[in-house]
């Protein structure tokens, strides 16, 4: 399933989290447990239960709801959740130390920490611009940030879902037609520091970013397109981002 800001499960998530940031922890918790029952698939359940789990008083039920959250995570074992792997047996062990459990809490411990960080994504890639630009073309770091104009950005980022660099192509500054191209990567890249385990679990967008140079492969014209109304949202949103971009 691909991450869509529409779909209702993640929607409720997103309000949940707004009454979190309202200091509305009951209202809250009650939007994720809807979610939860409204989801019909794993990665909706993936999502859902890792808040549900962050909202229970009792660590027994905390520790029960992550370990569900972690089949679901092993069960779909796809790009999607693959970064959340570390933090979920972080939690737990957690869990399991607050329980007196110390060889679980051991067994989850080295369970994270023999988690390799380093992305499997093998795309395809997206970048979503702007910029009139032609195929054997190379995008570059050292450009200002989009969301802040005064941060020259220290890497270059893309996406492994065509609707995620759409999206980008229409925040982005500028005038020119909105173009996603697809790209591949010349050199190492990481999961995107500024979405991956913020937010929602793992790294649910598939973005990346890189040192390198992205070499421009061909162009996408069919993707799905925001309304006017969903576009304000966004930048509406963006421009109430609180916290520093990990650059």
């Amino acid at each position: 399933m691909e991450f869509n800001p529409n779909n209702n499960v993640i929607k409720l998530c997103l309000q949940g989290m707004d009454l979190e940031e309202k200091g509305k922890p009951e209202e809250a918790s009650r939007l994720f447990l809807q979610a939860w029952n409204e989801a019909t698939n794993d990665f909706e359940k993936f999502i859902a239960a890792h808040y549900v789990a962050r909202h229970q008083k009792n660590v027994s039920d905390k520790l029960k709801w992550l370990e569900i959250d972690l089949e679901l995570a092993l069960k779909i074992n796809n790009d999607f959740v693959k970064s959340a792997f570390t933090s979920l047996y972080v939690s737990i062990a957690k869990c399991y130390e607050d329980l007196n459990d110390p060889d679980n809490a051991r067994k989850n411990y080295e369970l994270a920490n023999s988690i390799i960080e380093q992305p499997s994504d093998n795309g395809p890639f997206y970048h979503g611009t702007k910029a009139d630009l032609q195929v054997g073309s190379f995008l570059t770091a050292g450009h200002n940030s989009n969301y802040k104009s005064e941060l020259t950005m220290n890497h270059i980022y893309f996406t492994a879902l065509v609707n995620g660099a759409g999206l980008a192509a229409a925040l982005a500054k500028g005038d020119g037609q909105e173009r996603v191209y697809i790209v591949e990567p010349t050199g190492s890249y990481e999961n995107d520091p500024n979405v991956t385990n913020k937010k929602f679990p793992g790294n649910p967008t598939r973005s990346y970013r890189t040192e390198a140079p992205l070499k421009i492969v061909g162009e996408v014209t069919d993707w799905v397109r925001q309304t006017p109304e969903e576009l304000q949202k966004w930048r509406e949103k963006l421009a109430n981002v609180k916290g520093e971009i990990i650059n």
